[in-house]
């Protein structure tokens, strides 16, 4: 509706995030509107799924699509089942497969960074043992009881080492019973908005003969979204992870802009 409201003043490169769910919602219906939309705006488009797990330790996958306003679009729709996974899902391919017939311009996309298998660590906020931030005995022992034994163990593998172990934990609900889920390594979940307390991503350290646990900060956050320590965070602890956990990854997006729009907003200056 806002690029139908512009009329001739619609901007000649548009892009548009969405989550993985996205591509098969209503069966699929959603995303091909979406495409048959902004083709019916004079835009022929690509589309890519990027995970932030290859910039920063969160996996973090998500839809981009790219929206051009060019002349002679190649249509080479059998290009993007051909793409490496790193850039086009199962799921993804699976989707065009159904819509080679809308209007497509396929880009040239190198392949991003490897996908992290640690990092956690190295963000995580160093608190003094009487923080108040640190939950009670009793709360510990509850979500260690919550936790299925393939989790639990993943915990107890390492009360013993001399340094610390960090893992994430969500609360998932498992057959109708609550469950404690801990990532198998040193990344991060997805971070989500603060809409209640099993949404909230939680921290584990373990090591030392002990284990604590914690919800993460609102800097935790803001360093899983590539967002500079300097950054002030001056809402409440609420607002901010729900800013931070509805907002784009930055390296994702400083990625794309030096690998595909910078480059696609060039060609078609020199076009026009």
């Amino acid at each position: 509706e806002i690029l139908k409201k512009q009329d001739h003043e619609k901007p000649t490169l548009v892009l548009l995030e969405n989550v993985n769910g996205w591509l098969t919602s209503n069966n699929g219906d959603d995303f091909r509107l979406t495409i048959k939309a902004l083709n019916s705006l004079g835009y022929a488009c690509d589309v890519i799924s990027l995970d932030a797990i290859r910039f920063t330790p969160q996996s973090r996958p998500r839809v981009f699509v790219f929206g051009m306003q060019i002349d002679h679009p190649n249509q080479d729709a059998l290009r993007l089942i051909r793409r490496p996974e790193s850039i086009a899902t199962k799921t993804l391919k699976n989707t065009l497969e159904s819509n080679f017939d809308l209007n497509w311009h396929i880009l040239e996309i190198p392949e991003p960074p490897s996908a992290k298998k640690s990092g956690l660590s190295k963000i995580v906020e160093f608190l003094q043992d009487d923080d108040e931030r640190w939950w009670s005995h009793e709360q510990v022992s509850k979500h260690l009881e919550m936790m299925h034994d393939t989790h639990r163990i993943r915990i107890l593998n390492h009360i013993d080492d001399k340094n610390f172990t960090f893992r994430t934990m969500y609360r998932r609900v498992r057959k109708g019973k609550q469950r404690a889920e801990v990532r198998a390594n040193d990344t991060a979940g997805c971070l989500r908005t603060a809409r209640g307390g099993s949404s909230r991503q939680m921290v584990v350290q373990i090591g030392k003969g002990e284990v604590k646990m914690r919800h993460m900060t609102p800097r935790e956050y803001a360093r899983l979204q590539g967002v500079p320590d300097d950054y002030p965070i001056s809402l409440g602890i609420n607002q901010s992870l729900t800013g931070f956990g509805d907002a784009v990854c930055v390296p994702v997006i400083t990625w794309i802009a030096q690998n595909i729009l910078n480059p696609l907003a060039n060609q078609l200056l020199v076009n026009k």
